[in-house]
């Protein structure tokens, strides 16, 4: 790696009218929230649960063990763009809205450790990820620990889900599943969704999104109810680092995805656009020049706020923010 790419400049959160995505803060910006949450409410779900977490597994749904954690699917093909979207959302996660830590008793696999390190060290680097391995699931383990001072912001158990976009090419023409992948879409338990589609490729996916689609009712999830988020990712190749208005996303999705938007629309699904920000093409390869973390924050606060019902920004109750300004 070039020295001078060791410690990339990261973009800070601050500049707002050049790189900031649409906000979730309803209070200041109701109409680029909307963008981003359209239709369907957060509901409450219980707070931390102590079960104990284990590390990858291949075979039947009983052998998923904690199955009330939260767990974090990634749906999209080979260089869509999930490994660099889990990448910044765990980034964002451990070094702007809290720790994450570990679950007591239970630490991920050797191969989750490796695959962190290697997440870690390269986005400080500004080096893109790796594809990852086909017919394997990568089980990241955590609790989240906001650093948010309210009581209600509270610890969450997250799992996120790494796997291939080869697998989920399998499923196109009546092809199943690899059984590392289909036992957690078949097991009972918390699932949040994220369907990845690249800006100069989207319209190659929306036969396969449906499919996917088609895959999760066939399992029978209610998508009325799934928290499942369309992310158009490398917005960049746009030539800019954001949408204009809401209108831009909408005629993108509809001109390029136009099955997918008509699913977006009927079951009220949620939809934004993903940048890791400023890509120089070098002779190693890509590499992030300029690390832009808004669209991470705008991620982990869907995430958050889908999971618990509240806002990670959630700024205290009356008592809290005086306590607070003490």
């Amino acid at each position: 790696m070039n020295s001078n790419n060791e410690n990339i400049k990261p973009l800070s959160l601050d500049e707002e009218d050049k790189y900031k995505p649409f906000s979730l803060d309803k209070k200041n910006n109701d109409k680029e929230a909307d963008i981003v949450l359209k239709g369907k409410e957060s509901t409450d779900q219980s707070l931390v649960n102590e079960n104990t977490n284990v590390p990858i597994t291949q075979g039947s749904t009983s052998d998923i063990k904690n199955k009330d954690s939260n767990y974090v699917f990634f749906f999209g093909v080979s260089a869509s763009g999930k490994t660099v979207i889990l990448s910044a959302l765990l980034y964002y996660l451990s070094s702007k809205a809290g720790a994450l830590e570990p679950q007591i008793g239970t630490p991920n696999t050797t191969t989750a450790r490796v695959l962190l390190h290697d997440i870690f060290e390269n986005i400080r680097q500004g080096v893109l990820p790796d594809r990852s391995t086909k017919n394997q699931v990568t089980r990241l383990d955590f609790v989240f620990i906001p650093n948010n001072k309210s009581k209600k912001v509270i610890p969450i158990n997250l799992t996120f889900l790494e796997t291939a976009g080869g697998n989920h090419q399998d499923i196109a023409r009546g092809g199943t599943y690899h059984s590392s992948i289909d036992s957690y879409l078949n097991a009972n338990i918390p699932l949040n969704i994220i369907i990845v589609t690249s800006y100069d490729t989207a319209e190659r996916d929306d036969t396969l999104i449906n499919e996917f689609l088609d895959e999760l009712v066939r399992k029978g999830m209610n998508l009325k109810i799934v928290n499942v988020i369309l992310v158009i990712s490398k917005w960049d190749k746009s030539g800019r680092t954001k949408v204009s208005d809401e209108v831009e996303l909408d005629d993108y999705i509809q001109e390029r995805l136009p099955r997918t938007n008509e699913r977006i629309n009927t079951f009220g699904l949620n939809k934004t656009f993903f940048t890791i920000g400023l890509i120089e093409k070098t002779e190693k390869g890509e590499i992030i020049k300029e690390l832009n973390l808004a669209s991470a924050e705008l991620l982990s606060k869907w995430l958050y706020e889908s999971i618990t019902g509240i806002r990670l920004d959630y700024e205290g109750t009356f008592w809290e923010r005086i306590w607070f300004n003490l």
